[in-house]
């Protein structure tokens, strides 16, 4: 017969133990004494009175502030002759404000249409419902939804006068030669 081996169990190995780490301790930093210098320097509540005073600021209508941050982009790129139709007093209106200007040139009328986006865009936020006109460039409109926007050359703004066809609008005429 075979001799039976030993069978030994195995040898667990021994655990290295690594020393743990500790957090580093913040050190807290001295308090300061109050002095009278520093006493002063600390406000006091005032009580507050008993008469409430409200001023109002002139709140703009929102279609109001697109009107002036376009004609403020039409002016940056010498738009001329602008017209801005008030139509709020208007039945059945097709939008609140029509602002009408003229360029001399295809070129102008473009940069004049992308100065407005840029300008309102800047001011409101808001970007155009619609827009058509760039193929020509003889009469670009921007429509704002509330506010649309006319940019003509002088040659077609003559020929189809719509400041004639909302004769009943409040006209405010700016940069008029």
């Amino acid at each position: 017969m075979a001799k039976k081996k030993d069978i030994a169990a195995p040898k667990k190995a021994a655990k290295k133990t690594t020393p743990t780490k500790t957090a580093p301790v913040k050190k807290s930093k001295p308090t300061v004494k109050a002095t009278p210098e520093k006493a002063k320097a600390v406000k006091v509540a005032k009580p507050k009175s008993t008469k409430k005073t409200v001023t109002k600021k002139a709140k703009k209508d929102p279609a109001q502030l697109l009107t002036d941050a376009i004609v403020e982009g039409i002016l940056e790129v010498k738009g001329r002759n602008i017209s801005v139709l008030n139509l709020t007093s208007i039945p059945n209106r097709v939008c609140d404000y029509f602002i009408i200007c003229q360029a001399d040139s295809n070129t102008q009328v473009n940069a004049i249409a992308g100065s407005v986006e840029e300008m309102v865009k800047k001011t409101t936020g808001e970007r155009p419902y619609r827009k058509e006109g760039f193929e020509n460039s003889e009469w670009v409109l921007v429509d704002y939804v509330t506010v649309v926007v006319h940019i003509f050359q002088s040659q077609i703004r003559n020929f189809y006068n719509l400041e004639s066809l909302w004769a009943d609008a409040e006209v405010k005429e700016i940069a008029f030669e």
